[in-house]
């Protein structure tokens, strides 16, 4: 395969801006990396859109980015973007993919009560894909799987400096717990990229004897891994693309300039 140029991007595509916890990790590995982040805004949220609505939509807005931007690499930071469409998007594109799996594994290996919860959106929640991952590494454990689809918008608004309640934040993911074997619950994997930005709360929410895991840091290593021996360098800064209007867009600017993006246009 050619040597891509230098300052050709990695695509970061989520449906939101959660995403950015991939972004920084990915910052923390490649630094020199150019990067340019997409977020699908117009689509939020996918959790509650059907599995061929989201395909279509992922499909054609990566083919349409992957044509105007050129990466060497396109990471899928979102997972229920990824367990329905990674498929079809690499059938589609040439371009390497990256996409975002729940850490199941890991997770396995973590739990000390063999009661793990996975935490994500109702569309990832039943996806053929989560159950093969099931059925793969959780061995003699419990997997308790809950949909919480409130908790993206929740993440969302913490990343536009609003105010988030500990108490919406726990009612949202409370169906978690409330399952049979939930008061066994001793590792949750934040199975969507949003849900991060809310450990904190999510870890009051639960309390201190449950763990969290997510799979930000392991996204971030594959792409270095994929991009091993490329050359990088910056032509011009980091920038952001949104659909839907900029200005909905542009209110997100304090959290994406924490992470080195002052610059958010329309796609």
């Amino acid at each position: 395969m050619d040597q891509p140029a230098q300052d050709s991007p990695i695509l970061l595509f989520d449906s939101g801006v959660g995403g950015l916890t991939v972004l920084g990790e990915l910052r923390e590995l490649l630094p020199q990396a150019p990067v340019i982040y997409a977020a699908d805004m117009a689509g939020l949220p996918y959790g509650a859109k059907s599995e061929a609505e989201i395909a279509a939509r992922v499909a054609g807005l990566l083919g349409r980015m992957a044509e105007r931007y050129q990466p060497r690499l396109i990471c899928i930071a979102c997972n229920t973007a990824s367990t329905i469409a990674l498929g079809m998007v690499r059938d589609v594109l040439e371009t390497p993919i990256v996409g975002t799996v729940p850490a199941i594994k890991p997770a396995a290996k973590m739990t000390r009560t063999g009661v793990i919860g996975l935490l994500g959106t109702e569309a990832t929640m039943r996806q053929a894909y989560v159950d093969e991952l099931e059925r793969e590494f959780v061995g003699d454990c419990t997997l308790l799987r809950y949909g919480a689809n409130n908790l993206v918008a929740l993440g969302e608004a913490k990343l536009r400096g609003e105010s988030v309640d500990v108490d919406d934040v726990a009612r949202a993911a409370a169906g978690l717990v409330l399952q049979n074997h939930g008061e066994r619950l001793d590792t949750v994997i934040l199975a969507c990229t949003h849900f991060p930005l809310l450990e904190d709360e999510l870890r009051q929410a639960f309390g201190e004897g449950v763990a969290f895991i997510h799979g930000a840091e392991g996204i971030a290593r594959r792409i270095v891994s994929l991009t091993d021996g490329q050359d990088f360098a910056r032509s011009a800064p980091d920038f952001a693309v949104g659909t839907g209007e900029l200005a909905d867009f542009q209110r997100l600017a304090p959290a994406f300039a924490r992470y080195g993006i002052d610059d958010l246009r329309a796609f």
